[in-house]
């Protein structure tokens, strides 16, 4: 089984009235994770291979090629735990 722990360098909140989450995937995973990611959830749009807007579960997020993906609308931590565990799988 797949820890997240495996993957994710960091998890920080956003502020502001909309509560994003952005999580930040450990240098020498990230392709990996990318990979997964984009296996799994439903892509919306991409702009140039570098940034994919994509859903997964009712769940919008953006994902950057760069390693970081920003989660929008996750409701709490265990949701994110969830989701995550569910596309790095």
């Amino acid at each position: 089984m797949v820890a997240i722990e495996d993957y994710v360098a960091r998890i920080e909140g956003t502020c502001g009235e909309e509560k994003d989450v952005i999580v930040i995937f450990k240098y020498d995973k990230k392709d990996d994770a990318i990979a997964k990611i984009l296996k799994k959830a439903k892509v919306e749009k991409s702009i140039s291979g570098i940034i994919f807007e994509l859903t997964f579960n009712g769940i919008s997020f953006r994902i950057y090629a760069n390693g970081k993906a920003i989660f929008r609308g996750v409701k709490n931590k265990d949701e994110l735990n969830k989701t995550l565990a569910n596309l790095l799988v």
